[in-house]
């Protein structure tokens, strides 16, 4: 079978490996569509483990049924996600299923950019779902990247009347501002360098944009009628980035780091100005099994439309160019491989 193998971000190759064989409980997916991530372009964090095949937004067919696994047939559409937790440690029963140690060790195999997955039993049981006939395959690998933003607006308790500036307008700063518009918030802004993308974002909504290369601070106050944000958004990993949100974030507000920095950075926080002014800092990663299907649902209602942040769709054997497209961030949002 075909699949994009990943040796750094500039060399991803369409090569050939044996389909996977499937054990009890287990299933074998055909790929219909699969979703480059932002965070597949982490060359930092993928390096140390290549050569592997990447992805992780993968929605399509079920090609074989292992022994057991009865709440399914052939052809069944469906999303499949990579992480799932084991529901039953403290951190699961707590709430908190992305900080579950299995979460972080599961995985399908050789990877969402491959013609055919092998889903273990486990992923089967808690991270497989129908998708309707209303929700396409495309949309389908939209679920995991919703779901975690999903989970980090909820995290934050985001509500109406909120100002939210969004720092960083790739995908997920634009998944963010869809879900947060949905959630009723209220005056949204938006930051990037990239013009391509601050464009998208105000034809997606946005009330106001900011070229990053600005004076972002003085630009917010003049669209948020003198104001620091209630909500500040961190979706793009330069530490310069997550430095400008502290001083973005209004009294009583709430920073909202969704994106990581490489490792070893670190962040000068002045506690004390903080403290007095009951200012919060969250982090958020990943998302659970509820996060999911809330997201499933969010699609299928057509709550978060998200067919409009597709720029490009290519083939498996072209993976070397999506990756290209993706890392130049020239003209691209989302990039979908279909097999």
């Amino acid at each position: 079978m075909l699949i994009g193998m990943y040796y750094n971000n500039r060399d991803v190759r369409a090569e050939e490996m044996p389909k996977p064989k499937i054990g009890p409980g287990e299933i074998l997916l055909k790929m219909k569509a699969s979703g480059i991530c932002g965070s597949d372009l982490m060359e930092w964090y993928r390096i140390k483990k290549a050569p592997l095949v990447l992805g992780h937004e993968v929605s399509g067919e079920i090609a074989e049924l292992g022994e057991g696994a009865k709440d399914y047939k052939l052809g069944d559409r469906v999303f499949v996600a990579h992480h799932v937790p084991c529901n039953t440690c403290r951190y699961c029963l707590s709430g908190n299923h992305t900080a579950c140690q299995t979460l972080h060790t599961t995985n399908f195999y050789p990877g969402g950019f491959a013609e055919y997955i092998q889903v273990p039993a486990l992923n089967v049981d808690r991270g497989t779902f129908l998708l309707p006939e209303s929700v396409s395959f495309e949309e389908g690998t939209f679920i995991e990247p919703l779901a975690c933003v999903l989970r980090g607006q909820r995290t934050v308790n985001i509500g109406p009347g909120q100002s939210v500036l969004i720092l960083g307008s790739g995908i997920s700063g634009l998944l963010h501002l869809l879900l947060a518009q949905s959630m009723g918030a209220g005056r949204i802004i938006v930051t990037d360098i990239n013009e391509f993308r601050l464009k998208t974002a105000k034809e997606l909504g946005a009330d106001a944009v900011i070229n990053a290369k600005d004076d972002v601070i003085s630009a917010l106050r003049k669209v948020n009628e003198g104001r620091l944000a209630d909500l500040v958004i961190v979706c793009a990993g330069a530490s310069s980035v997550f430095s400008q949100a502290l001083q973005a974030v209004e009294r009583a507000g709430t920073i909202l780091c969704f994106a990581p920095t490489a490792p070893g950075e670190t962040l000068n926080v002045p506690v004390n100005d903080f403290w007095r002014n009951q200012i919060k800092i969250i982090h958020s990663y990943g998302s659970g099994p509820a996060d999911n299907a809330q997201a499933l649902e969010l699609l299928k209602a057509k709550r978060v439309k998200v067919d409009r942040l597709i720029t490009h769709r290519l083939k498996l054997a072209q993976i070397g160019e999506g990756f290209r497209i993706m890392a130049e961030s020239k003209d691209s949002i989302k990039v979908i491989i279909e097999a």
